[in-house]
């Protein structure tokens, strides 16, 4: 029996050059889908998994993000006294009883890897969901999250959500390498030239990890562009056969870029109750 899974990770340090000067006061993470923050559907999709414990790993001119989720009781008062109540419930409900947000600071931006071991003394030695905010992802059912732990659940192996991506674009993502005999998941290669690119499966950003990441993660040496990869240590547990992949069961918008934020801002909008 594997334990439970109760935390999640959300790296939220990030300068969101590329949308400036939206960015330059606000967190990307805040950045609106119709009527609610990117942030807070990855937050919705962690919760749906059963998770009650949101470690944030923030950086400066993020403190935006901790009073998004904190309670507003002015803000509620006043929208009651105007007899929007139905709009007060929202504000009051955007974290069910029971789920505690955790802030802490990324003091310097060194990687993904270094995010991660930020997280470490709040994690613990237990298994964890990372979650990736610029990836909005729409699904069925209880999301990918949920997905990735039931499939954690049966082997107590790390997890990946993969989805197929064919041509060049493959070079923008960490690319599984199997054995084409056993299956079995051997490496995870950070953003290969498409032409050696060892298959078309993209990791993208959804993770359960086990707590011996953070091990693997002080130990390695840096990785490109001076910094701290993940996919360097996942590639060290895939070695030791301890990942696996599971296809993403639905449809995703980098929104790390423009492009694909205002293409998830459409793909909202078409199912967007306006009344």
């Amino acid at each position: 029996m594997f334990d439970k899974i109760r935390k999640a990770v959300f790296p939220v340090a990030g300068l969101g050059t590329r949308f400036l000067p939206a960015t330059k006061a606000m967190p990307k993470e805040l950045l609106p889908i119709i009527d609610k923050p990117l942030v807070q559907y990855a937050v919705e999709e962690a919760i749906a998994a059963g998770i009650d414990t949101l470690i944030f790993i923030t950086g400066r001119n993020k403190r935006a993000i901790e009073d998004h989720f904190d309670s507003n009781k002015e803000l509620e008062v006043a929208l009651r006294l105007k007899g929007k109540n139905s709009m007060a419930d929202m504000v009051k409900n955007i974290l069910p009883e029971g789920v505690e947000c955790i802030f802490v600071r990324q003091p310097e931006q060194l990687g993904l890897g270094h995010a991660v071991l930020c997280a470490e003394r709040v994690v613990g030695n237990e298994p964890f969901a990372l979650l990736l905010a610029d990836d909005f992802i729409s699904y069925n059912g209880k999301g990918v999250t949920s997905e990735l732990i039931g499939s954690f659940d049966k082997t107590g192996k790390s997890q990946l959500s993969v989805m197929e991506v064919n041509g060049p674009d493959i070079s923008k993502y960490g690319v599984i390498q199997s054995d084409t005999d056993t299956g079995f998941i051997t490496g995870l290669v950070e953003k290969p030239d498409f032409k050696n690119a060892p298959s078309n499966q993209a990791s993208i950003g959804r993770y359960i990890l086990t707590p011996d990441i953070f091990d693997i993660l002080k130990r390695q040496p840096i990785g490109i562009e001076g910094e701290v990869q993940l996919a360097d240590a996942i590639n060290s547990q895939a070695a030791n056969n301890m990942v696996e992949t599971v296809s993403l069961n639905g449809k995703r918008f980098d929104c790390g870029c423009i492009e694909g934020y205002v293409n998830a801002i459409k793909y909202v909008s078409l199912n967007f109750d306006f009344d």
